[in-house]
């Protein structure tokens, strides 16, 4: 039986922000839903067949991580845009490249990556398959 990836959930500082950053820049889906649960309002941003649901920090739904923060997460999104059109997206924007690129090793082997930080100082990995 195999495992996949549904969705993660990133705590944040000012979720306006953060919509912002993951829909204008790195052109995630902003979906908003009803939990079936409590019937509250969420937001969520989609990419590919995963998404990255949303909790303000001090507002986390339950069940929720033990130590819900802001700044935690350090995600690899792997892209098919060249890393050089990021690197021009990222310098429209001005977003400083952290580092990169470099080589680095994926799930499924060989990629080469570009790092940076989001509103909440999440380190934002872009890769491209090697």
């Amino acid at each position: 039986m195999s495992l996949f990836i549904d969705h993660v959930v990133m705590t944040v500082k000012d979720i306006n922000k953060s919509i912002y950053f993951y829909s204008n820049i790195l052109n995630m889906e902003l979906i908003e839903f009803v939990s079936t649960s409590d019937t509250t309002k969420r937001k969520s941003l989609k990419f590919g067949n995963q998404k990255i649901n949303l909790h303000e920090a001090g507002k986390p739904f339950k069940p929720h991580a033990n130590k819900p923060m802001p700044g935690s997460l350090d995600i690899c999104f792997i892209s098919e845009k060249v890393l050089d059109e990021w690197i021009l997206i990222f310098t429209k924007h001005n977003i400083d490249i952290e580092d990169g690129p470099v080589l680095k090793t994926g799930a499924n082997g060989a990629i080469k990556s570009i790092y940076i930080r989001d509103p909440d100082l999440n380190l934002i990995e872009i890769s491209n398959v090697i």
